[in-house]
């Protein structure tokens, strides 16, 4: 990892562990976003393209997406949810903070995808059951530990029957120290999805993904 990822990853850490503080769990994404003042190379999970997971992810199963009606979960700069767009999907996409969500269009002017503010924890009431196809990517493990049932299951309302998500976080096991924000997730927490309605399909356990390499959860479920 370079100096300057590094120094926005610890900056990204210093503002969460302040709003934490104040007891607001999600504040922080808003004054990232417009500390950053337009330099993506501030945000320390910009990397101008889709997750690698979420590109290997499609080579292979993209051909079922064509014409779904998909949702991106915290779609910070956009690059996941333009990825799932070029793969045929009806993408709207959203984050909790408004200076992201008007990055975005200024990034992907001539863009399909319907960008939106709204906050996973309370998600507007006409989602429910509108989407065949649900993408979160880190996520939950941005979220402090007792917010997360919460938001695993506010994800899969939003799916219509038949509908997948896909969910990739880092990984852990139970024995392995917490670590600093992002969180990694251990097995019993990427597998909470299964709660609320939903069946796994698919549960994968990957080593050596990012810079630096880490090990990662690729988690697919589907709704009865």
């Amino acid at each position: 990892m370079d100096e300057q990822r590094y120094a926005a990853r610890e900056r990204a850490r210093a503002l969460a562990r302040e709003s934490l503080a104040r007891g607001d769990a999600l504040g922080w994404f808003e004054e990232l976003y417009r500390e950053a003042g337009g330099a993506s190379s501030r945000v320390p999970w910009a990397d101008g393209e889709g997750h690698p997971l979420l590109r290997e992810w499609l080579a292979a199963h993209g051909a079922s997406l064509r014409g779904a009606r998909a949702l991106v979960v915290g779609c910070g700069l956009g690059e996941d949810a333009e990825e799932l767009a070029r793969a045929g999907a009806r993408v709207s996409a959203f984050d909790v903070a408004p200076t992201a969500v008007a990055w975005c269009a200024r990034l992907w002017p001539n863009s399909a995808v319907e960008y939106s503010t709204a906050n996973l924890l309370s998600p507007p009431a006409h989602w429910r059951a509108a989407f065949d196809f649900v993408l979160e990517i880190y996520t939950l493990q941005a979220l402090p530990a007792e917010l997360r049932e919460q938001a695993a299951r506010n994800m899969a309302q939003c799916l219509d029957t038949g509908g997948r998500l896909l969910a990739i976080a880092r990984a852990r096991e139970p024995h392995e120290p917490l670590g600093e924000l992002p969180w990694p997730l251990v097995r019993g927490e990427i597998e909470r999805f299964a709660e609320f309605g939903l069946r796994q399909r698919e549960l994968e356990d990957l080593a050596g993904v990012g810079d630096p390499p880490t090990r990662h959860w690729r988690a697919l479920f589907q709704r009865a």
